[in-house]
């Protein structure tokens, strides 16, 4: 069925040479930069540093800097590189069971415009000529799009064929492919986590770090881990980790996940569903931490067992991949607001006595981080010229 399609991949930022490629993505990650900042980052003389950023600021790629309106004041005046972020602007967009939420985001992944719309139907055409019509409401307002970038909760292969997603009942869909053959950009796809810690990778919590894990907390649970800048890829990629990740084997059993599993314990349907089940009434997920926060005895006890259970996971984390900082992401980290302290206390109870500390920062990411996130992934195609994760 979907064989008909022949891709019209290209990427936008070439030609450049490896060297004017290595200083561009310096900056872009890292600017601004002065020159012996740069210089000494990438182990480059003055000259050549001088050679390979002369076609990139003749490009208009790269700007010099005010060394003033950056702070430089030390010594000779100098004037700082820096990107120029308003250059391209990308389509990033994430796909649920029933909405699809969309931003356009510089090349430094600042959010410049959201625009959502209702997904009435899982057909692949249709999805991809909805998500045609939402990059071209995008493209009115900018230009110069350079690039598409979605993602979707499930499995994907060569950040472009859909191997399966449960929730949209795709099997073996290219639906970077479809969109491409609509829009004529280029188009990468990915597993919605992943984009994600991309994301946080190069712009966010994990920028610069050699070791970075990322926990997402939602209607499921997401993980995974950068080593050397790189996202690491296993077999379980997009299958729904945490089912069997058991850490209370005495904790609740819910209609998801295993006994004590960290499904069963920390997502928000399984919250509620606690909840629900004793007070026999529906509660959503705000209330459910405001009357814990309050006081509430029965909430207190659910979310306090979830807290505990977070606890474990983080030490957990720290203890065998040992990361530099620990991102806690998703809809449902409210839960750290409400029940810090045991979190906190959990994680030094299954830690070494001297142990480093664990280094844990929170974002609580609604739809368009997730959106900007596959952004990111039409920059990381733009920057580094392949479609490679």
């Amino acid at each position: 069925m979907w064989g008909g399609l022949v891709s019209t991949r290209t990427a936008s930022w070439l030609p450049l040479s490896p060297g004017e490629r290595s200083v561009a993505i310096e900056v872009l990650i890292h600017g601004p930069l002065s020159r012996t900042e740069l210089a000494r980052r990438l182990n480059l003389s003055a000259g050549s540093l001088t050679r390979l950023t002369k076609p990139l600021l003749e490009s208009g790629l790269l700007v010099e800097e005010d060394a003033a309106a950056t702070g430089t004041r030390q010594g000779r005046p100098s004037q700082p590189l820096d990107i120029v972020a308003d250059s391209r602007y990308f389509a990033g967009f994430k796909i649920t069971e029933d909405m699809v939420y969309g931003v356009v985001t510089t090349l430094r992944s600042e959010i410049a415009a959201r625009h959502d719309r209702p997904l009435t139907t899982h057909d692949p055409e249709q999805v991809a000529a909805l998500l045609q019509e939402m990059t071209a409401e995008f493209g009115r307002s900018f230009p110069r799009l350079a690039g598409v970038g979605i993602g979707v909760g499930g499995r994907v292969r060569d950040r472009s064929v859909v191997v399966e997603s449960f929730f949209l009942d795709w099997d073996g869909v290219p639906l970077a492919d479809l969109v491409e053959a609509r829009t004529g950009l280029p188009v990468v796809v990915e597993n919605d986590v992943a984009a994600l810690i991309e994301a946080e990778s190069w712009f966010g919590a994990g920028r610069g770090l050699e070791r970075f894990a990322v926990l997402t907390i939602g209607a499921g649970i997401g993980y995974g881990l950068v080593l050397g800048g790189k996202l690491i890829r296993t077999a379980e990629d997009g299958r729904g980790i945490g089912r069997r990740w058991i850490v209370n084997p005495n904790g609740p059993l819910t209609p998801d996940g295993e006994r004590g599993s960290a499904i069963a314990l920390l997502t928000v349907p399984s919250i509620c569903y606690q909840v629900r089940a004793a007070l026999g009434r529906d509660v959503e997920y705000e209330e459910i931490l405001a009357l814990a926060a309050a006081g509430d005895p029965l909430t207190s006890r659910v979310i306090d067992e979830s807290a505990r259970g977070l606890g474990t996971l983080v030490a957990q984390i720290a203890n065998f991949a040992m990361p530099q900082k620990i991102l806690l992401a998703g809809e449902g980290i409210g839960l750290v607001d409400v029940a810090g302290p045991a979190i906190e206390e959990t994680i030094l109870a299954n830690r070494h006595p001297l142990a480093d500390p664990v280094v844990l920062e929170t974002k609580v990411s609604d739809f368009h981080d997730w959106a900007r996130g596959a952004a990111v992934l039409a920059i990381q195609v733009l920057v580094l010229g392949t479609y490679d994760g």
